[in-house]
């Protein structure tokens, strides 16, 4: 199986979790809307499938990153259980890009693409992309 290139995943990766953070969000006001005021059923029927597929999203992306960037097992232990638990994909996250989990290979923690690639903002260069041997122009 071939997976798209490793730095689009990181990003998919990192906009799921807060969607997904976001679905919880949603859906918790209306299970309170349904259960606490018993106004409307509508948040719950509306949200819980939104949620279910951010949900969805969110754990296939985490083992395709476990995967391709080879986190060890606890890391990706920690994000799927980051998953059960409201807002806690963007914990997750965060501490995995401060971590370097969410790296590409080859990147050290908190550097910079521009700055791994020797170039300046807005200049492009040419870099071996991780996932094959062509070159490609990156940003």
């Amino acid at each position: 199986m071939k997976f798209p290139p490793t730095a689009t995943m990181i990003r998919v990766f990192r906009v799921l979790a807060i969607a997904e953070a976001f679905s919880w969000a949603a859906l918790l006001l209306g299970m309170v809307l349904k259960w606490v005021t018993r106004t409307t059923e509508l948040g719950v029927e509306i949200a819980g499938p939104i949620h279910g597929a951010f949900f969805i999203g969110y754990a296939i992306a985490a083992l395709s990153l476990w995967a391709m960037l080879r986190w060890p097992f606890p890391v990706a232990l920690l994000s799927g259980l980051s998953a059960v638990f409201p807002f806690a994909t963007v914990w997750f996250e965060r501490w995995a890009g401060r971590g370097g989990h969410l790296n590409a290979p080859g990147a050290t923690a908190g550097e910079p693409a521009s700055a791994r690639a020797g170039n300046h903002a807005g200049e492009h260069a040419a870099v071996p992309d991780s996932d094959d041997d062509e070159i490609s122009a990156r940003v």
